[in-house]
């Protein structure tokens, strides 16, 4: 549960800067958002998850 609470906010504090910076509109927020949703519906939502599992579990296991 750790992982996706702070990928919405790392996703979220990128939108913000974004925003910020009138790199993009609001308007285009909304429809990333809109579109996220909509695709969280979808038959190839698991398969999304899954790799973004599978990224952050490479990216944790790398020792500096």
């Amino acid at each position: 549960m750790i992982l996706p609470i702070s990928c919405v906010v790392l996703l979220g504090i990128v939108l913000f800067i974004f925003c910020r910076k009138d790199g993009l509109k609001v308007s285009h927020a909304v429809v990333a958002m809109l579109f996220g949703f909509y695709l969280a519906s979808t038959a190839i939502a698991p398969s999304i998850r899954a790799g973004g599992e599978s990224l952050a579990s490479l990216l944790g296991g790398i020792k500096f």
